[in-house]
This record gives structure tokens, sequence and C-alpha cells, in this order.
């Protein structure tokens, strides 16, 4: 058996064996129990969820999250009855731990003030410093699963039969041999149970052959030297196992450095220069990624640490160069368009931005130079509601300026003294004063818009009856209860005004243009009853005067003939 083509033996024992187990390993929480259409893991531990994440052959990925309890599981077989590819699947679960509301908000309030002492204090305290992911792979051969207890034994070296030409063994054996001096090989060398007398090495300087290759680097330094024991490794022992090239650390019980088999060319790929080049072997820059459909970097904060699981892809196409939130429904709160204009968004060693340009004068800095430049805060809401948009906020009053740079035109806005004022800078001058009482002044003339143009719907006013209704409108001497008693004002109240008029949209405010028109009415109202009562008098007058002229000639008749 020991002649046997890997995938051969592979292949004659999954008609064999239905389902195998894989033992929990001494650094490790789950095992794994193959069937032939599934692959379940039972989980060890207290924890609140597992999340096992499949990469399958054609590198396709697949995740999903198990309540404690529940045991993962994979289906080699999907809904549509489609068997899963042969070739060799890698797996990982992640456990959350499970942790109370004072443990997440211990965590939460460290992580806020960027204190790493005090999560490490935290994690450790609440047993967070133990493993809580775990690796591993399994294979799929004629869509059923590798059985993962079957390995590969390696023969008694001490015992094993000598190679002949041919391949075949002899019944004789082979002692240790022990070379207490250099050994210099002018040729090749073959190490391992398969080589045979006349092997052909073509271009190999040392050759590894045999079924489990290991070169292990067992430092023997004495203490207080480097000791640590090294390993390369291709290929797993175990059925099912992955075919890939590894680099362990044997005394930590470790593998930081693995390859596995049909990966692309320069997958990995350092220059003269020390660049690396994924996928490339011209890279350009320190770090290199090329790909032909968006190449990406991926952040994934799991949630073995206890803090909540995060992902975030840092990525790049001809569409734009993006930030996405994975966890949050692969939005992409961040996009910068190719064709961008340099210092599109721009930060110098101040911390102010500058958005079009590299020398930001403030905090913010929006600038442009093709006439384009402007701010735009739109809430595009679909529910109608009040909302806050932009906000001044300082220890102080704060205020705007508007500045002409074209001339000396430059006005400002703001809070002073508890009011609110606009300000022509250039002289210094309110000419605007607005108070938290609700009064307004003004330095100049208040002129409300009358125009012809923006009115319609007119309608002649009665002005005598204007003029009966103001005599009967109640006029009054009052105070603003936001004003001192000491001040007084005169005027009706906004509902009799309201009542008798029917002006304005309520019974809660009188416009200056209601008032002056009122008054203009009224002013014309008297004008015409005095004409009225003038034309009356005229006409009484001239009556009188005819009637004195009559007897002013009757007299004068009487006197006459009295003489």
């Amino acid at each position: 058996m020991k002649n046997l083509h890997a995938k051969s033996l592979v292949l004659a024992l999954v008609l064999i064996f239905g389902s195998a187990a894989v033992p929990v390993h001494a650094d490790g929480f789950a095992s794994s129990s193959l069937g032939s259409n599934r692959v379940t893991w039972d989980i060890a531990g207290n924890y609140e969820r597992a999340t096992l994440t499949v990469s399958r052959p054609d590198g396709t990925v697949s995740r999903q999250e198990f309540r404690a309890g529940t045991a993962p599981a994979f289906d080699l077989a999907d809904a549509a009855g489609n068997v899963a590819t042969d070739g060799a699947y890698t797996w990982e679960i992640v456990l959350t731990p499970r942790l109370d509301a004072a443990q997440k908000d211990a965590l939460g309030a460290a992580r806020r003030s960027n204190d790493p002492a005090a999560e490490a204090r935290i994690l450790a305290a609440v047993g967070l410093d133990k493993i809580r992911v775990q690796s591993g792979s399994f294979a799929v051969a004629g869509g059923s699963t590798v059985p993962a207890d079957l390995t590969e034994a390696t023969a008694n070296r001490a015992a094993a039969p000598r190679a002949t030409g041919d391949g075949a063994r002899t019944g004789s054996f082979t002692r240790d041999q022990v070379i207490p001096d250099d050994l210099i090989v002018q040729g090749s060398a073959c190490i391992g149970l398969d080589c045979v007398n006349n092997e052909s090495f073509g271009f190999d300087t040392i050759r590894m052959k045999e079924n489990n290759i290991r070169i292990k680097f067992e430092d023997t330094s004495a203490a207080g030297f480097p000791t640590n024991d090294w390993q390369l490794t291709a290929n797993d022992s175990a059925g099912g196992g992955a075919s890939k090239f590894s680099i362990e650390d044997i005394t930590g019980a470790k593998v930081p450095f693995t390859v596995t088999a049909g990966a692309a060319t320069n997958s990995i790929f350092a220059d003269s220069t020390g660049r690396i080049g994924f996928r490339t072997a011209t890279p350009v820059l320190d770090l290199h990624v090329a790909t032909s459909n968006s190449p990406a970097l991926r952040l994934e904060q799991t949630a073995a640490g206890g803090f909540t699981a995060q992902t975030w892809d840092v990525a790049g196409n001809e569409a734009n160069f993006f930030v996405r939130d994975v966890t949050g429904g692969s939005r992409l709160p961040f996009r910068i368009r190719p064709g961008a204009p340099t210092s599109s968004i721009d930060i110098n060693a101040t911390g102010s931005v500058g958005i079009g340009t590299a020398s930001p004068a403030n905090s913010l800095h929006v600038k442009r130079s093709d006439g384009t430049a402007k701010i735009l805060v739109e809430e595009a809401s679909a529910t109608t509601a009040f909302r806050e948009l932009l906000k001044l906020s300082n220890n102080g009053e704060p205020f705007l300026i508007f500045s002409n740079t074209n001339s000396a035109n430059t006005w400002s806005n703001g809070l002073n003294a508890g009011s609110f004022q606009i300000l022509d800078q250039a002289d210094v001058q309110t000419e605007f004063t607005l108070t938290a009482a609700g009064n307004l002044t003004v330095s100049g003339t208040l002129t409300p818009n009358s125009s012809r143009e923006v009115k319609l719907g007119f309608d002649e006013v009665d002005r005598r009856s204007v003029l009966d209704r103001v005599l009967a409108l109640p006029i009054t001497t009052w105070s603003y209860k936001a004003d001192p008693s000491s001040v007084r004002h005169m005027g009706p109240m906004a509902e009799d005004f309201f009542s008798a008029f029917k002006l304005g949209p309520d019974d809660k405010g009188i416009s200056v243009t209601d008032s002056a028109g009122v008054a203009l009415a009224a002013i014309q109202g008297l004008y015409h009853q005095i004409e009225q009562k003038n034309a009356e008098l005229t006409a009484r007058n001239t009556e009188l005067e005819g009637r004195l002229a009559t007897l002013e000639k009757l007299v004068g008749q009487l006197a006459a003939k009295q003489n």
C-alpha cells in the first residue's frame, strides 16, 4: 500500500468509510465529523455563537452563524441537488464569547479611551486570552468527503527494505549511518523511503521523496540561547487534508505560513528592492496588488475578542476607489471617482481640511476656480418634518462673514450681546438688530414688498366701512411680557384687529402692511366723509346765502319805502 498513489488511496477509502471524526487538538476547541454529503463540527466550551467560513476550491467563500447549542454544518449539495466540486476545502470557526452587560461596557470603555493595556487586562480577566479561532481543511472526491481519520503511515526506517533500481524492495535491512565528519556529495542527493537506485535527478540537487515529507529544524542550544524548533511541511498526512507547503513553529504549535496547491504564479513576489507583489512579478511600489477585477484589502475584526464583529473592505476599480462597510450591508461610505482633481480632500498638519485646496486657511476650506464652488446641505427624507440642518456653536457669540473679494464690501451676521445682528463691516455700522424679545431695529427704512407683480385677488375696499371699524377698534397702551414694565406700547390687539378686518394668516399678529393699509383706507374714508359733509355744508351755505340776499333785498325795499 505504500506505493499506492495518494489520490488512488483516497478514492478507494471513500468507498469503504461513511464518515469519520477528527479529534480536538490540544490547542483547538472543535472536532469535525465528515459525512458523505455534510460536514459538522462539535464545539467544546462556553460561547454565544460560532461563525463558520468555508472556502471552496473555486475560490468562492460561504459564511454562516450558529447559536450555541447548534452544531455548525456545511452541506456539500445545494438546495437544487448540485453536488459539491471535488477538491480541497478550507474552513475556519470563530467563537463569539459569552459576555454580560458589565463586561461589554468595560471593554467598550477601554476601546473608546484608547487604552490597550486596560483592554488586555479585561480580556484576560474574562478568559478571552485563550484561543477562539480554529481552522482546518477537508477534501471532496467523487462528490463525497474523504475520511479524515485515515493517515499514511511512515514505515519504520530502521527496518525499511532497501530499494533497487526498479523500485522493488529487497529482504535485507539497513542500519542508521553516523558520519562524524563533514559530508560532501559531489552530485545530487535523494532523501526518503521512495528514493531508488539510479534516481533520475534532472536539475535537482536535493530531492525529498516519500509520502510524508517533513524537514525539521530542531535546535539543541543551551538555555539562554534561541531554541525554537521549526519545520517545513509538504502536504497534510490525513485523508482529505490539504495539499500545501507550510512553515510550522513546532515549539509554539503554530503554522504562520502556508501556500496551498494551485496558488497562482506570483501569488507573492518580492523583487530585488524588497517591493512585494501580489499576483504580479513587477511590483511598482512597496506593496502592489494586481488583479483583473477590483483589487481589494479586507480588514475583519472577528467577535473572538469580545468586541462586536466588523468587516471593512478597501478596494478600487475603474468606477471608484472605495471603503465598503461589509457588516453594514456593503454600503460605500467613502468613494473617490477616477478623474477627481488634486486635493479634492486635503488634510494639512494642523488638521485643517481643504476641499479643492492643498493649503486650507481654516478648519474647513472649500475652494474652486471655475465658478462652481458652493455648499449644499440636503435632507432627502420623504417625511416632511422640521429639522436642524446647520448649526454654529461657540463658547461665545458666533457670527458669519460675507466678503466680496473684488471690493471692500464685507458684511457679517451673528449674535452680539444676546441679539442677532447684521453689520456693515466697512463702517462697523449695525444695520439690523433682532432681540431675544422679538424687537427689530433697522438703521434705515423698512420696506415690505408691495408690488402689484406679487399680488392677486384684488377687491375694492369700502373705505367708510373701514373707518367705522377703526372707530370701533379698541386702542390701548400695554407692555410686552418680554419687555420691562417701563417699556410701553400703543395699539390694538391682534385678535380684535383680525376680528374686525380678517387680514393676515391668523389672530396672533398684525402686519405693518395691513395696519398701514387699514390706516390709509380709514383716512380715505374719513376724507370722503369730510368731502360729503363739505358738499352738504356748501349747498346749505349757498341756500342760506340766497335767502340772505333775498332778505337783504326785502330789507332794502322796505327801507326805500319808508324814505
